[in-house]
């Protein structure tokens, strides 16, 4: 499936004519807390590695290691005592020149990617929600919320939002209404999504300057400046059903990089019909 990436501000143009509303039917919504959420034996293949630490980036891994074993290899010869043969010393200049290079590989990296990736911010304003329809069953809804919140944890993402055959999961920061119950908030995420259109986009689109020119939109979060919408396809030899979308915005410029991008496909592609 091809990837449209526009650099320019995001205009009500690109999305699909909404589609014509259908009858509303009572919905009841499921929400738990997070403690709740982490307490379920969640099962879900796709994960990233990661330590788990906070605070801790583990891009920058390689550089920890190349200090740590150049030190090492440091104190190991001024501590020598015994005259140092040749063979040692070319081994020792081996393992700090690997160590140097240890711990350029992060800049390295980003000098690749060809911009440096922004880190988020999480917003002033709005409000954090976390809502799923209860329409669906009970695994699904334990996917939805632990995919969910991998998305959150290992990406640059505050907001994250998945629809399935017209139901959703709503979870991190988003710009919605206060004092709002959640069937309410469930009912009216329904209604602004499909304002936009979004159920209709049949193709990947990336906006890694996203300035928010469009009214429909004001459901994310102040400051967002990336987003990232991933349709469900229904079947891969019919590529225009459609089963759903899973959406993903930063408050960073550039958050998504190819493999994050490709990351969240395979995320997408578990809730593929």
């Amino acid at each position: 499936m091809s990837i449209r990436i526009c650099n320019l501000p995001f205009n009500s143009s690109f999305a699909p004519q909404p589609r014509a509303r259908v009858s509303s039917r009572s919905t009841r919504v499921f929400a738990r807390t997070e403690n709740d959420t982490q307490q379920q034996q969640l099962n879900l293949s796709v994960l990233r590695f990661t330590f788990g630490i906070p605070g801790l980036d583990e891009s920058y891994l390689p550089r920890w290691l190349g200090y740590g074993f150049g030190s090492l290899l440091l104190l190991n010869h001024f501590s020598a005592s015994a005259p140092i043969n040749e063979p040692q010393l070319r081994s020792e200049a081996l393992g700090i020149s690997l160590a140097a290079f240890s711990i350029a590989l992060p800049y390295i990296g980003k000098f690749l990617k060809g911009s440096v990736v922004e880190q988020r911010t999480l917003p002033e304003e709005g409000e954090q929600v976390f809502v799923i329809s209860s329409n669906i069953g009970d695994s699904l809804k334990e996917d939805l919320a632990w995919a969910t919140y991998v998305l959150l944890r290992n990406t640059s993402t505050i907001a994250v939002l998945i629809s399935i055959q017209g139901e959703l999961c709503v979870r991190g920061y988003w710009n919605c209404p206060d004092q709002m119950s959640k069937a309410q908030l469930h009912d009216w995420f329904k209604k602004k999504v499909d304002e936009i259109g979004l159920a209709d986009v049949k193709e990947t689109l990336y906006f890694p300057q996203y300035e928010g020119s469009s009214a429909s939109w004001d459901i994310l979060p102040d400051g967002t400046r990336s987003l990232f919408v991933q349709p469900l396809i229904q079947d891969i030899y019919e590529p225009q059903k459609m089963d759903g979308f899973l959406l993903v915005a930063s408050t960073a410029g550039y958050a998504y990089s190819d493999k994050d991008r490709a990351w969240i496909g395979a995320m997408a592609e578990k809730f593929r019909g």
